[in-house]
């Protein structure tokens, strides 16, 4: 299983050369970033001579970024993390269902005329985590807390993984809204707004970067966190979150960021070589 393997003990795949093609992996802040382990590793278990490498992009240079990785032909892919996610979108010309709708993007590859295919995986990922770890999902009640792109993602992956409700919380309201709108043209009728008491739920989900700077509040209040909750965080290469270890010392069934992470290589590596089913 890959949480057998260490993360920084990767290897130089074997087929690095001039012919190596690239994956970077463009946000602001990357120096948490995985994927560069992760996803070189699962390339080089294919037999693909990739390698993923991060980019520190500030918020107003992706136009002139973008420019210059449609225009060097050995970049096959791009993935996309904060703050970039809805920006990217815009320079995709094609892109899944799952990613128009939400008008995110994570990922990005090669059309055959060059131009950028987009899809949003952060929710299949997140999901899968959860899964992988415990979790119950279908019928289950489910506090969502953070409605940015990765928010957005998780909430329609929960919806479709049949969820009985889900309550969304964040503190910009227009985003709430907009996420709402979103989940009722799917006619979903399980989705509403509400605090972050995380009270009567099943499932309490933080898909906001709070755990990333060790002064962040948790989320949600840990005195009204039950050990009959399953817990779990989008917030990765940080170590075990505030949330995560309150959840823990609790009873709690959890699922950390790092576990999303592993989660989402192997979807993102049969994107990146066009081998998944897409929606």
């Amino acid at each position: 299983m890959s949480s057998q393997k260490p993360l920084g003990t990767a290897e130089t795949p074997p087929s690095l050369s001039g012919a190596t093609r690239l994956f970077p992996i463009i946000g602001d802040p990357v120096a948490h970033v995985q994927s560069p382990i992760w996803l070189t590793r699962t390339f080089t278990e294919r037999g693909h001579n990739g390698i993923c490498v991060p980019m520190q992009v500030q918020g107003g240079t992706l136009d002139a970024v973008m420019a210059g990785l449609t225009e060097t032909r050995n970049v096959d892919g791009i993935l996309v993390t904060m703050p970039h996610k809805n920006a990217a979108f815009t320079y995709c010309s094609t892109s899944t269902d799952r990613a128009s709708h939400s008008g995110v993007v994570s990922v990005m590859r090669r059309n055959p005329d060059g131009t950028w295919h987009g899809d949003m995986l952060d929710g299949l990922a997140f999901v899968k985590a959860q899964l992988d770890h415990g979790a119950t999902i279908h019928g289950a009640r489910a506090l969502l807390i953070g409605t940015g792109s990765a928010g957005r993602a998780i909430a329609i992956a929960l919806i479709e993984a049949g969820v009985r409700e889900i309550v969304v919380h964040d503190a910009d309201l227009s985003r709430v809204s907009s996420l709402l709108d979103l989940l009722e043209a799917m006619d979903s009728g399980r989705a509403s707004a509400g605090t972050a008491d995380p009270t009567g739920f099943d499932l309490v989900f933080n898909a906001t970067p709070l755990g990333m700077e060790d002064k962040d509040p948790l989320p949600v209040d840990r005195s009204l966190l039950t050990s009959s909750m399953f817990v779990g965080d989008v917030v990765s290469g940080h170590g075990t979150t505030p949330l995560i270890a309150a959840a823990r010392s609790l009873g709690c069934g959890t699922a950390a960021g790092v576990h999303m992470v592993e989660a989402v290589q192997d979807l993102m590596a049969d994107f990146m070589l066009g081998r998944r089913s897409e929606q």
